[in-house]
């Protein structure tokens, strides 16, 4: 039998309807694809170390899911630092880039769902708020075939909580937002997902509370998450 005339609930590399599948997951990258968000945290706090003005809880929201510049620029106006605001993020940028290159560790689960998806057909965006250098480099280590499309802070003028990014994708892989599952890790990633219009399965890397939403699905570990839950969240679309 061609397989074009397989029926359904015979489609290769999954055992659900095709009806049953998510249209495209739209994946986060940092703490939610890879261990890397403590990375992050690290080089932010050794630099506000160096700055004489260390972090503290109150910090997060300003380091957290969030890109090289606005952590830069918040490190800059609270340290008062002589060094510029560029200066600040180039040595942000370097220490995260260095520590990402020494230690790229996928999330329990990670590579097993992206391997599942593959399997089913289903889309595929890494969607991430790091530099692409960073992107670059965690694409060497994971692989780079497990997506159809890679998306990094600089394709697009702004970046997460803003929801351009998952826009892009969605447009990129010639889809509607609001058919697409987004899978984040922190309040920010949330934010932006959500407000492009997309389902969020939330898998936190902290203990950051998270935003709530009538598609926010929280889940403790990507361990657990599997087609049928991705399918179920993708289609209860927002009419």
């Amino acid at each position: 039998m061609p397989e074009s005339a397989l029926p359904e609930s015979a489609l290769p590399g999954s055992a659900l309807p095709e009806s049953a599948l998510p249209a495209a997951v739209l994946f986060d990258m940092d703490g939610t694809l890879v261990d890397t968000e403590h990375l992050w945290w690290e080089a932010a706090a050794e630099l506000a170390e160096e700055l004489h003005r260390p972090l503290t809880d109150q910090d997060a929201p300003e380091v957290l899911g969030r890109a090289v510049e606005h952590t830069a620029a918040h490190l800059h106006r609270v340290s008062g630092t002589e060094l510029s605001e560029a200066e600040v993020a180039e040595r942000l940028g370097e220490s995260f880039a260095d520590k990402v290159a020494a230690e790229t560790v996928p999330r329990p689960g990670a590579l097993a769902l992206l391997a599942s998806l593959r399997e089913a057909r289903v889309p595929t965006a890494l969607v991430s708020a790091s530099p692409r250098r960073v992107v670059d480099l965690v694409l060497s280590t994971i692989g780079r075939d497990w997506f159809t499309v890679t998306l990094a802070a600089e394709d697009t003028e702004r970046t997460k909580p803003a929801p351009d990014p998952y826009l892009a994708a969605a447009e990129r892989l010639g889809l509607d937002p609001a058919a697409c599952v987004a899978v984040e890790d922190t309040p920010t990633g949330v934010t932006s997902a959500s407000a492009a219009g997309c389902a969020v399965l939330a898998v936190p890397s902290t203990a950051t509370p998270m935003p709530d939403g009538a598609r926010i699905t929280l889940l403790d570990s990507l361990a657990n998450a599997d087609l049928a839950l991705l399918g179920k969240l993708g289609a209860h679309q927002a009419v």
